[in-house]
């Protein structure tokens, strides 16, 4: 199981908002979770936490693009964390792999072709709206067998536009429109996802579902997740805290 470490260039990420906003800092972090053993380093410069504006695609690329170029040449795996089709297609010119992308291609129509001409990784989240007002989306009649649905529909459409099958990953999307029960019941049916035949990314780092009044309190809980997910066959962990996660797969 890999380890993909969060690297948000954001003021207002719910978790660690504004800790590496600075384009050095992020630097300094990114070489930190390589020191740590990071598999991937995942680099996002628009926070997707509930209730977050949009901002302009400048803006996001101009956090993200030189993070990515300088962090690239340190021969790290790296993932660029957008729902933009041309912050994909920057990102991997600069030494991006994976477009790990929050909306599974529903937030701009042209998310797939971009990512099927680059011929790179594609992550693949269930998603059902934008920050503003996915809370009010958490409605499900059995929300694996619903998430299961709503994602293979969105991996006809990749596959359509000429996304390799070999370069897609999906990701249940855990805390995007789902509240604490559906997390939990996601994470505990996982095999199902795995079951579809793809790798599997689970974001669970220091969300609500996992209690304590803040994030920082809910990295234990993150840690003990992803101890639970050894062996379940999951392709990867997205996480903020690299060493602890690292030391719980591969102690």
């Amino acid at each position: 199981m890999l380890v993909m470490g969060i690297l948000n260039v954001t003021p207002d990420s719910f978790a660690d908002g504004g800790l590496h906003f600075d384009e050095s800092l992020a630097i300094a972090h990114g070489l930190e979770m390589i020191e740590d053993g990071v598999d991937i380093i995942d680099i996002g410069g628009e926070s997707t936490r509930p209730g977050a504006d949009r901002i302009p695609e400048e803006e996001e690329q101009a956090r993200v693009i030189p993070v990515i170029r300088k962090l690239a040449q340190q021969k790290v795996v790296i993932s660029v964390d957008t729902m933009r089709a041309t912050t994909a297609q920057r990102a991997v010119e600069a030494g991006a792999s994976i477009v790990n992308d929050v909306s599974g291609g529903a937030a701009d129509p042209d998310m797939f072709s971009t990512v099927a001409a680059l011929g790179c990784k594609y992550t693949l989240m269930h998603w059902r709206g934008h920050s503003k007002d996915m809370n009010s989306k958490a409605i499900y009649n059995d929300v694996v067998t619903d998430v299961i649905e709503e994602v293979t529909m969105q991996l006809e459409k990749a596959l359509a536009a000429g996304i390799k099958r070999e370069n897609i990953i999906l990701d249940p999307g855990i805390g995007f429109a789902k509240d604490t029960e559906h997390n939990w019941e996601i994470l505990n049916r996982i095999d199902e996802f795995v079951a579809l035949g793809y790798p599997v990314l689970i974001g669970h780092s220091r969300k609500r579902f996992l209690g304590g009044d803040s994030p920082d309190e809910r990295e234990e809980a993150t840690v003990q997740v992803t101890q639970s997910l050894v062996n379940k066959g999951i392709w990867g962990v997205r996480v903020h805290g690299v060493k602890a996660n690292v030391k719980a797969i591969r102690p």
